[in-house]
């Protein structure tokens, strides 16, 4: 039996983040059940030829350069009384400080014809292989459910690799949970231009067929027919995984670990980071959705500098967030028009169109920018944005001022710097632009 100081279960992006700022000041050993820690946004690049496979697999060296020891393992039971980890090799562990940072797995629909040939979830390494297999091997046709960031990506990718390709989703526009629908018409638009055949405002009630899948019912209107052997992928959403923890003492609430503003547990020297934890909207303040690995990385990194020494807290999700549509860069954080209604919210949209370079340079793209506002406070609640550029930096700034409360007020006298190969003219910004007009309506 072996003793570890810090002792971690998982080793995704909360898991290295705790390695890579604790270094060697403590001793630290991962348990990874993985061959390797994957960059999973990635995966549809792969796929559609952009990267090779091995881009996508991160170096162990991340870890093991920290000083921190790696071991590729299965956890399958953890006595936190007598603080014993066990592992499927049959190892035994004991520890001081426990991490678990297990992470989210796919969600797995209950319907008829799940247990077919070619009918799956994507997240892991191997479910990357076996669709670039079948891909290279002349896959024809394949039908994606789930028209959130990754749907839409590993959508774009199978079309790109000449896959007649169908996209499902109950809701009537693409990136349901990221963008207000009146935004994203133009770019579902192109989507379909593209080749991609959608489905919206629908839903797949059952698979049909004998070893594969032959017909996909849908709720509304005709059944998806294929002349071929089909690709099925459901990406639907994610749930924590934490079934090696659901009958022991260890708080977990529907959607994942309880945890407090500092990531501990109800169990003393037991932590947990990433996407299997439940933690709140920062906005809000209700249990919210928020398993991105641009939320892990900062959880990782509070609870290793607090192990250190430290006393920093965690505030919450506000989930920035981006994907690429075909030509579009789409981009949201905080809340949405449709998400701070629903709250309750009374509030205040402004927009505001321009280009991403002076009008005159002919490489000018359209960007549009949305912002949500309280009425009550004045207060930014959320943003999103489309271009024809990237679109992370528009999105960042807009976290900020949620972050630390800016309002129209603050945001209409925002200092900017303008240049013709990158921005709008002198005379205007985007994100003042958009709370000018704002500001209007108080």
């Amino acid at each position: 039996m072996e003793n570890c100081e810090i002792l971690i279960i998982g080793g995704g992006p909360a898991a290295i983040t705790i390695a890579k700022n604790i270094q060697s000041k403590k001793e630290v050993t991962i348990i990874r059940p993985e061959d390797h820690s994957m960059i999973y946004c990635a995966m549809p690049y792969a796929i559609e030829k952009i990267l090779s496979v091995e881009k996508t697999l991160k170096s162990d060296n991340i870890v093991t350069e920290t000083g921190a020891r790696l071991i590729r393992d299965y956890v399958e039971n953890v006595d936190f009384n007598t603080k014993v980890v066990t592992t499927k090799n049959g190892d035994f562990f004991t520890y001081e400080k426990l991490i678990i940072a297990t992470g989210a797995e796919p969600v797995v629909p209950p319907i008829e014809g799940f247990n077919l040939k070619n009918v799956m979830s994507f997240k892991s390494e191997e479910d990357l292989k076996h669709v670039m297999d079948l891909v290279d091997k002349g896959l024809k046709e394949a039908v994606v459910v789930g028209a959130g960031a990754i749907g839409i990506e590993l959508t774009q990718a199978l079309n790109k690799r000449n896959v007649k390709t169908f996209l499902v989703d109950m809701l009537p526009t693409i990136l349901p949970n990221m963008m207000d629908g009146q935004l994203m018409y133009e770019v579902q638009e192109k989507l379909a231009d593209s080749g991609v055949i959608l489905k919206l405002e629908n839903k797949v009630t059952s698979l049909k067929g004998e070893n594969h899948v032959e017909e996909v019912a849908l709720e509304n209107g005709e059944p998806i027919k294929f002349d071929s052997e089909p690709l099925i992928v459901f990406a639907v959403g994610m749930k924590p995984s934490v079934e090696i923890f659901k009958n022991t003492e260890l708080e977990i609430g529907k959607t994942g670990i309880i945890v407090n503003d500092k990531m501990e547990t109800n169990i003393p020297d037991v932590y947990a980071v990433g996407d299997c934890i439940e933690f709140n909207n920062a906005i809000t303040g209700d249990i919210g959705l928020g398993k991105l690995a641009t939320n892990a990385v900062p959880m990782g990194k509070l609870l290793a500098k607090n192990l250190l020494g430290e006393n920093r807290k965690y505030e919450g999700f506000y989930n920035g967030a981006a994907t690429k549509v075909v030509d579009y860069f789409v981009g949201s954080t905080g809340l949405s028009e449709k998400a701070a209604t629903k709250k309750g919210y009374d509030i205040v949209i402004g927009r505001a169109k321009f280009t991403t370079a002076f009008p005159v340079m002919p490489f000018a793209k359209e960007i549009e920018v949305k912002l949500i506002f309280n009425k009550e406070n004045k207060k930014i609640l959320g943003g999103q944005v489309v271009s024809g550029e990237p679109v992370t930096d528009k999105v960042d700034q807009i976290t900020m001022a949620v972050q630390f409360g800016i309002t129209v007020d603050q945001l209409v006298q925002f200092s900017y710097a303008s240049q013709p190969y990158q921005s709008f003219y002198p005379a205007n910004n985007l994100l003042v632009h958009a709370s000018e007009q704002a500001l209007k309506q108080f």
